[in-house]
């Protein structure tokens, strides 16, 4: 009787164990690496405000790719962001713009593009030239308190 018991204390144990794995990989937005064919695109911005490497690049709600590596280019000292697209988003205009945004108020950042009217696609190793920047709440925060200071 107490073999059988113990036995279904170790399922329950390991299941536990698989459950809480799944949800953390889940959440962290980690992925293994499908084998899929991709492609690299390239943007500048002046803020990248929190962005981290694996975050979702999306079109109209639809994850397209993830953000890749991010590092600084000495000579425009912007932040250089590769964007890992999915081959299957191939069309994408060639005056596409990208955001970064935020999932909520305090949520993730993300990369949000806005598709262009150009004739001409993205290709590999291409560059996104029009660019928003991360809006930085502490920079609006001191805005804000600088300006209403000067009022009074």
């Amino acid at each position: 009787m107490s073999n059988k018991f113990e036995w279904w204390v170790g399922l329950f144990t390991a299941l536990a164990i698989a459950s809480i794995l799944f949800i953390s990989l889940r959440v962290s937005n980690f992925q293994v690496s499908s084998g899929g064919d991709q492609y690299k695109v390239y943007a500048y911005f002046d803020e990248i405000g929190g962005l981290k490497p694996r975050a979702p690049i999306t079109m109209a709600g639809v994850v397209v790719g993830r953000v890749g590596e991010i590092s600084l280019d000495v000579e425009s000292f912007q932040a250089k962001v590769v964007f890992n697209m999915n081959s299957k988003y191939k069309k994408i205009p060639d005056d596409t713009s990208a955001s970064i945004l935020t999932a909520g108020i305090l949520g993730e950042k993300y990369i949000g593009l806005t598709p262009g009217g150009a004739e001409e696609f993205l290709e590999n190793e291409g560059i996104v030239s029009q660019t928003q920047s991360a809006i930085v709440l502490e920079n609006l925060i001191s805005k804000f308190l600088l300006n209403s200071d000067e009022e009074k």
